[in-house]
């Protein structure tokens, strides 16, 4: 259990206090807003703690690749943690956040990590390595983004008294660039499937 894996283990246990945060009634027992932002004392925590944790998220694997830490055990659970992450968080938010994701959004981002995943398990079979492509890297970081800014309550866009939520559109940005980091994912790595037995 070294500090890369220590740090992803951290990231974990982000996930179960977020979670907790956004499903259970915590709004009732911790009542109060934050007054500038407009914004829930307990969605303002759990935005701290996401923050927290998407920068493990950088600094597990730069310090696991340095420092020639890289475990089985990041390996396996690094994305684990990185995908329940956001994608536990955008399911929640659907009907529990201070702006309502629309479903579509999470169930495509699911879809998509589900297919990817299960390409590179039929590589792993292979002993072929598959590198993540640029519209992956986008797609996260939209989506660490668009979380953001939900969590925000849509601030500080909700000040210029637009018709329409940002943050939202930032999701279907995360959206679009799921798809297709998805497609180009596939369409690159098509024979890995091919070759399976």
């Amino acid at each position: 259990m070294n500090l890369p894996n220590k740090i992803t283990v951290f990231r974990l246990i982000c996930v179960i206090i977020i979670d907790a945060l956004i499903l259970l009634p915590f709004e009732t027992w911790i009542p109060g807003v934050i007054p500038f932002l407009n914004v829930s004392i307990v969605y303002f925590v759990a935005l701290i703690l996401f923050v927290i944790a998407s920068l493990s998220d950088f600094l597990d694997g730069y310090i696991a690749r340095k420092y020639n830490l890289v475990t089985n055990f990041g390996k396996f659970m690094d994305p684990i943690a990185d995908k329940l992450l956001v994608n536990s968080l955008f399911i929640l938010l659907v009907n529990h956040g201070p702006i309502n994701i629309p479903v579509i959004i999470p169930v495509i981002m699911v879809a998509r990590d589900i297919i990817v995943d299960a390409m590179r398990m039929i590589a792993v079979e292979q002993n072929k390595v598959v590198a993540a492509n640029i519209f992956g890297k986008i797609k996260t970081v939209l989506q660490m983004v668009a979380l953001i800014f939900v969590l925000l309550n849509d601030w500080p866009f909700a000040l210029l008294n637009l018709d329409f939520s940002v943050s939202i559109i930032i999701c279907y940005l995360a959206m679009i660039a799921s798809i297709l980091s998805g497609v180009i994912y596939i369409v690159q790595n098509f024979d890995i499937v091919k070759d399976a037995k």
